[in-house]
């Protein structure tokens, strides 16, 4: 049986209420991985940036710079907690660069 949400709700409670029912929540994360990567990169990883994927808790990045894929794959534990501490939950665990 659905919940009925009352007059004195908050508009936040009213959201989450909407993305739990209808299962956004998963389609959301995808689009602020996406944004947190962008934004914690920076221009230089971004111009090499061919895609990027969220799937599972997995962050596929599609690279195309060889050097740069070598070079980021050494701190893929620290880019995990950028992006987790970013969005302010754990939504990433590992990272896979292609």
């Amino acid at each position: 049986m659905a919940k009925r949400l009352n007059d004195n709700n908050s508009l936040s409670d009213v959201l989450k209420h909407i993305m739990e029912s209808n299962n956004l929540q998963k389609g959301l994360d995808k689009i602020d991985v996406r944004e947190a990567w962008k934004n914690l990169m920076g221009n230089g990883v971004n111009n090499y940036t061919r895609e990027i994927m969220l799937k599972n808790g997995t962050l596929y990045v599609e690279l195309t710079s060889a050097v740069l894929r070598e070079e980021l794959s050494y701190g893929r534990e620290k880019i995990v907690k950028m992006i987790n501490e970013d969005l302010g939950r754990e939504v990433v665990t590992t990272v896979v660069l292609r």
